[in-house]
């Protein structure tokens, strides 16, 4: 990769992950690609180039294609699973239609394309836990459905047109530095915020709902290395499994405990959300992404912990308590 336009830069995954990427590639151009409305803004904007693409309109991707030279897209463009389910036909509009014009550009134009799909590509049919590579896959939300799509049309570009298109099914992605935007997952990164500003967190799942998490700087590492493996060892395409940990409520809340005690949770539940979160997977096999191009988590769930939890308290100016001298000292 040289020079990299990418379609979303402005959200929850797009900011940091332009960021990110232009960090690893100085000498190139990484073009954040944003809608109107959503212009980048500070760091974002002052770091390198960004140009208006609405992903449904080609001539807009074409346009920054042929501008910058682009010749990987990292297509990040989507709505997440409970506000998809609010606006399903804008969901299919911008995941199913604008991956199709993105895939048109990239044929026509010689680039490779990242599109992410997601745990919400299977359905309570899938195994639940430890879920393979290759199964069944019917999603029962329209988020899932684009997802599915996306990996086989993509997956078709591959085969008919030669383009060079990869992906991997992201797990629910926790961050300190975007907030939530509408996922199942987002309790996940809403209970730390909660804990951080000392308020009762209310959780909008029951206990036992496992899914499978991920720390954002693991989740950019992986979207990095994926356009970088070797094609000559990847017999999957789109989309890998990769996971790094899986929790339910009480065990993340546990965990936060051992560093803010006072950390109170109650349960409110989102039906919409608990409905979605029962059809997808606890965990997710993925040992084909270890074998492939040699995926390895970093985080688990007491380093994001620590690290969440101190990245929250500096920006929001709040100070870690103090450790009383008597706590440092042994007991005998």
């Amino acid at each position: 990769m040289k020079n990299i336009l990418i379609i979303g830069a402005t959200g929850q995954i797009g900011s940091e992950l332009t960021m990110r990427l232009r960090k690893e590639y100085p000498g190139g151009n990484v073009v954040a690609g944003f809608i109107r409305g959503a212009e980048p803004k500070g760091e974002l904007l002052e770091s390198g180039p960004s140009h208006e693409v609405d992903i449904t309109n080609p001539a807009q991707i074409a346009e920054a294609v042929d501008k910058y030279n682009v010749d990987t897209i990292y297509n990040l463009a989507a709505l997440l699973s409970a506000v998809a389910e609010a606006r399903p036909q804008l969901a299919w509009k911008i995941g199913v239609g604008g991956l199709y014009n993105t895939l048109e550009v990239a044929r026509e134009k010689g680039c490779g394309v990242f599109t992410p799909s997601s745990i919400g590509s299977f359905g309570p049919d899938t195994p639940r836990d430890n879920t393979p590579q290759d199964t069944l896959q019917r999603p029962e939300t329209i988020y899932g459905v684009t997802k599915v799509t996306g990996e086989l049309l993509s997956d078709y570009y591959a085969r008919r047109f030669g383009v060079d298109t990869r992906s991997v099914r992201f797990p629910g992605l926790i961050s300190y530095v975007t907030p939530p935007g509408g996922g199942t997952t987002d309790y996940a990164v809403d209970i730390y915020y909660s804990a951080v500003k000392g308020e009762e967190f209310k959780c909008p799942l029951k206990p036992g709902t496992f899914m499978d998490m991920m720390y954002m700087p693991d989740a950019l590492r992986a979207a990095i290395e994926i356009m970088e493996a070797d094609p000559t060892r990847l017999k999957h395409r789109n989309s890998f499994n990769i996971a790094s940990m899986s929790f339910d409520p009480e065990i993340i809340a546990a965990k936060i405990r051992e560093y803010i005690p006072d950390f109170r949770m109650t349960y409110e539940l989102d039906p919409l959300r608990q409905k979605i979160a029962d059809s997808w997977p606890n965990s997710l096999d993925d040992s084909c992404a270890r074998r492939e191009w040699d995926w390895r988590p970093e985080y688990d769930l007491d380093a994001m912990t620590r690290d969440m939890i101190a990245h929250l308290r500096t920006k929001f100016g709040i100070a870690a308590p103090e450790v009383r001298k008597e706590a440092l000292e042994p007991a005998f």
